[in-house]
């Protein structure tokens, strides 16, 4: 699949523009097309080969004949014309968070700076303080943004990966036959960022395996090939490793290339009291082997419960696992809506009626629709009035099913001084009511906290959208007192959201459990603007299940019933 390549492509364009200072609505188009592109879970090959591109929302005339002489030549002759004069170093800079073309483009033309290590100087040295816009403050989070990019490389975002990994993995199984394949590491414990994608395999041929593998139409290049282990890039330069071991070896070795390092390394102390030994082989009573082709016998010679992969950090699933006490973690399956989606009324490509078609798809008893509101002003927010047509067209809309319903919804912000965005007269006709912090990040640990609480207290308000405001490796969280925001949130009967954007996944999996033994409810909104980020929904219940957190914790779990009544009691 190209689609990484193109919106990486698209999102630079516009970056570049900017940089030269070039028209404001070219620079959002091409951000907008890099999103969609981004997000789309259909190859954007396939869609170009069925001369579909133009009925992609938000793809136009232009877009597709870009997007058409990618994907024939690997270029696009209008990026190369843009690009035209302006170095690759200094391209390169863009990638720092929070730094900014506009940023970037003044530091250029004031003082010369074309590379990173220009950069760093120059912040080192304070001869960019009192530069236009540029204080102490500007001079940390650039300095911050730069640290940022450099942890970012060589790792990759959980939302990235997943979809690869689940691909490589099910086209595996269907080549080979063999039902035994399965991503390792850190992606298959779900944490937000991974390294290289693992996957370990077997069968009764393992050449077959290492064949398959090294020919997915995935794969850009081979970079190792044996018997037993394989290395390959495939497109969008992610490296993708393959073991292949031995059938009676599967359940160890997958239980040990897991991990992870705390959790292994618990389990070894605990077999060598026992008088047994672990490894990638299997299980061993001195020369016996004991265990090993199947991964819950691991666990079982052990004298413990299996215990799911996302809890495998060394967090007291093993005590918990001897005990009998593992909590019946959340399954994707019982998620009976998404509770955070927007739609053309805003900043989103589809209508209203297709979002409920794709949710029904999906099994779904209800969506809410959570557009903007009025301040977001980028995101072209309703304010009363807009939302009045909204919510009139979503009763017109539920009258056409039985057991579905659009749930009338916003994300309504919370201004600087604590009050809601729209007027509680047009709040009470809402079903649901989700509140977000989008600007003012810079207000001081005490003031945030404040402003939050002071929200939170509103009687029509619901959820609490991504409470830390935090974008993976690009935007660390706001100055905020998280457990004074639970303490509030348990006080006033709120809920936590669990943003399962694959660029927040906030609250992250440590809070959720905190949550949980708080006894606050979390619910699970994919905040999608298009239709093909539905499917994060797998990404939000990864988080909830590594916070430990069973279907009882989280909303979207309620039947269609249960949800209205708690929404409309909870006011």
């Amino acid at each position: 699949m190209k689609n990484k390549e193109l919106a990486d492509l698209f999102e630079k364009m516009a970056d570049i523009l900017e940089f030269k200072g070039e028209n404001p609505f070219k620079i959002s188009a091409y951000r907008k097309a890099s999103r969609i592109i981004g997000d789309l879970t259909q190859d954007i090959e396939q869609i170009a080969e069925q001369g579909d591109l133009k009925k992609v929302p938000g793809i136009g005339e232009g877009m597709a004949q870009k997007i058409g002489e990618y994907l024939k030549t690997g270029k696009v002759s209008k990026f190369e014309e843009v690009r035209k004069g302006i170095p690759d170093e200094l391209i390169a800079i863009m990638d720092i968070p929070g730094m900014g073309p506009k940023t970037l483009s003044m530091l250029h033309k004031e003082k010369g700076i074309c590379n990173l290590a220009q950069l760093e100087k120059a912040l080192e040295d304070g001869s960019l303080l009192g530069l236009f816009g540029i204080g102490e403050k500007k001079i940390e989070n650039i300095q911050r943004g730069i640290q940022l990019l450099k942890q970012s490389q060589g790792r990759m975002n959980l939302g990235v990966a997943f979809p690869v990994a689940k691909q490589i993995v099910e086209t595996l199984r269907q080549k080979t036959g063999s039902k035994k394949i399965e991503w390792a590491g850190s992606l298959r414990r779900m944490k937000e960022n991974i390294g290289d994608i693992d996957i370990l395999a077997t069968g009764p041929n393992k050449e077959k395996i290492i064949q398959a593998f090294t020919h997915l139409p995935e794969v850009k290049e081979v970079l190792a090939s044996g018997e037993t282990k394989a290395s390959v890039i495939v497109e969008g330069g992610t490296q993708i490793d393959l073991r292949v071991v031995e059938e009676d070896s599967y359940g160890a070795a997958l239980q040990y290339f897991t991990g992870s390092k705390g959790h292994n390394i618990h389990l070894r102390g605990i077999a060598k009291a026992k008088g047994i030994k672990i490894n990638e082989y299997g299980v061993f009573k001195g020369k016996k082997k004991i265990a090993g082709k199947e991964e819950k016998d691991v666990y079982r010679v052990l004298g413990m419960d299996w215990i799911e992969p996302e809890l495998r950090e060394d967090r007291g699933e093993i005590e918990a696992a001897q005990k009998g006490r593992l909590p019946p973690l959340i399954q994707e399956v019982e998620v009976k809506g998404d509770l955070h989606v927007h739609s053309k009324y805003s900043d989103g490509t589809s209508s209203i009626e297709e979002i409920a078609q794709a949710a029904q798809k999906r099994g779904y008893q209800y969506v809410a629709i959570c557009d903007h509101s009025k301040s977001l002003k980028i995101a072209h927010g309703l304010d009363e009035s807009g939302l009045m047509k909204q919510i009139e067209e979503i009763d017109r809309l539920n009258e056409k099913w039985k057991g579905f319903q659009i749930l009338k919804g916003t994300e309504v912000d919370i201004l600087t001084d604590g009050k809601l965005d729209l007027s509680e007269k047009i709040l009470e006709k809402l079903d649901l009511v989700v509140a977000a912090i989008h600007s003012g990040f810079k207000q001081n640990k005490e003031k945030m906290t404040k402003r939050i609480i002071q929200a939170l207290q509103n009687p029509y308000l619901h959820i609490l959208a991504h409470p830390s405001g935090r974008l993976l490796g690009a935007r660390d969280p706001y100055e905020v007192d998280i457990e004074e925001l639970m303490k509030a949130a348990q006080k006033y009967g709120k809920a936590l959201e669990i943003n399962a954007y694959f660029e927040r996944l906030d609250l992250d999996d440590i809070h959720c459990r905190k949550a949980k033994e708080v006894g606050i409810q979390l619910a699970i909104g994919t905040d999608s603007h298009h239709l093909d980020q539905m499917w994060m929904m797998s990404l939000g219940v990864a988080v909830a299940r590594r916070g430990w957190l069973e279907a009882k914790d989280v909303l979207n779990t309620l039947s269609l019933k249960d949800i209205l009544n708690w929404c409309h009691h909870s006011k």
